[in-house]
């Protein structure tokens, strides 16, 4: 089960820290995901980062505004995402696998629910 958090409305330039919690499997055999899809578009990955912590992606995006760490004693992924922009209003969901670290939701195999990041003035 993955549970994710930490959405809300923020202003432009503003920040939240977005938390994906997991229980039920072993969570450092896992890869894990994050993903937006905004209103009236389809959904895109975000982020990941493998199992060990060792290696994350970004998509172009967000490169620089954005950081995926992941402690894997709390069974728990954080998305820091700092200078929020209007376009990043969407809602954030945390997914996970045992493949390679990889930004394509066909990889991913559980998903949690939907956390909303409103960005607004």
């Amino acid at each position: 089960q993955l549970q994710a958090s930490g959405g809300g409305l923020v202003q432009p330039g503003g920040s939240l820290r977005l938390s994906c919690a997991a229980s039920g499997f072993t969570f450092d055999d896992y890869v894990i995901g994050w993903f937006r899809q905004a209103p009236g578009k389809e959904s895109e990955g975000v982020s990941c980062i493998s199992s060990s912590g060792g290696s994350t992606k970004y998509v172009d995006s967000v490169k620089g505004r954005f950081t995926i760490s992941r402690d894997n004693a709390r069974n728990t992924v954080y998305l820091q995402t700092n200078s929020l922009k209007f376009e990043d209003t969407a809602v954030y969901y945390c997914a996970a696998q045992r493949g390679l670290a990889t930004k394509n939701a066909d990889w991913y195999n559980y998903w949690g629910q939907g956390t909303l990041v409103t960005v607004s003035s």
